[in-house]
């Protein structure tokens, strides 16, 4: 473990300056927080904004950049203005990634910045991530992934730099929440958005709200399930859910999983 984080640290001593792709989630926030205590002001924060991102994720993102008291830039972001993304292919997430790198780069020519980095970690590339090719198209570096760490890794260093992020649950674009070749929209997101923005009022921890036309399909942990099944919370969930336009709400009973949208794209040919 130590012999990553010096490996870490030395990737970052050896540039002159980063600009950090900075969601707000664990990766990420372990990045920026090396990234400041190595380059000081040279270590840049840039967030975009946009309607994909889930609730909250945008504030907590200036809320620790203000705690650091570093640089960050939030300009918007476009991706559902490009016809590529708004009809979902399998690999949507290229389109929202070249989005962001592309602004990414932008910022970091305009500021005399050679570095753009992400908070890529070693478990991402074993998953579907078509947003990595966009990543090699505009030289964005995965310094997590050159020190070999992996999610546990990132987690427990976190845990010991006592970071807010250390054992907050995975939080995707809400553009996950769709299944391929479904079109996404502002209307539709801003659906999802309400949706989950109430799971987690209710107290929900691990879930996603996915969206299927007029039918919400929920997925919760296992460990969550029992709270489910409180008439009040069920109740509160579907009069809500009814309210922001879906006409029928459904619990997974799989429980939430990760990228559970790309089950589709492994079914054996019928």
């Amino acid at each position: 473990m130590d012999t990553k984080l010096e490996q870490l640290k030395d990737t970052l001593r050896r540039t002159e300056g980063v600009i950090v792709a900075f969601s707000a989630g664990v990766d990420s926030t372990f990045l920026l927080k090396i990234a400041h205590m190595v380059l000081g002001e040279r270590a840049i924060a840039l967030t975009a904004s946009s309607a994909t991102a889930p609730p909250g994720e945008l504030v907590a993102a200036q809320e620790f950049t203000a705690s650091l008291g570093i640089q960050h830039i939030v300009p918007d972001s476009h991706e559902l203005a490009n016809p590529s993304f708004t009809q979902n292919p399998a690999n949507r997430c290229f389109f929202c990634k070249d989005e962001l790198y592309r602004i990414c780069r932008e910022q970091a020519d305009h500021l005399g910045v050679a570095t753009v980095m992400d908070g890529t970690n070693l478990d991402d590339l074993r998953d579907h991530r078509p947003g990595l090719k966009a990543a090699k198209e505009w030289g964005v570096r995965h310094p997590l992934v050159e020190a070999e760490m992996t999610k546990d890794d990132i987690r427990r260093y976190s845990r010991e730099l006592n970071l807010p992020t250390w054992d907050k649950p995975s939080s995707p674009c809400l553009s996950s929440r769709f299944p391929y070749g479904t079109e996404i929209n502002l209307e539709r997101l801003k659906k999802i958005a309400a949706c989950e923005l109430l799971m987690k009022e209710l107290g929900f921890r691990e879930f996603r709200v996915r969206y299927h036309g007029d039918l919400a399909r929920i997925e919760v942990a296992q460990d969550e399930f029992p709270r489910w099944f409180e008439k009040s919370t069920r109740d509160a969930v579907v009069q809500k859910f009814k309210q922001i336009g879906f006409h029928y709400v459904s619990l997974d009973l799989q429980g939430y999983r990760t990228g559970s949208m790309n089950e589709s794209l492994h079914r054996p040919a019928t």
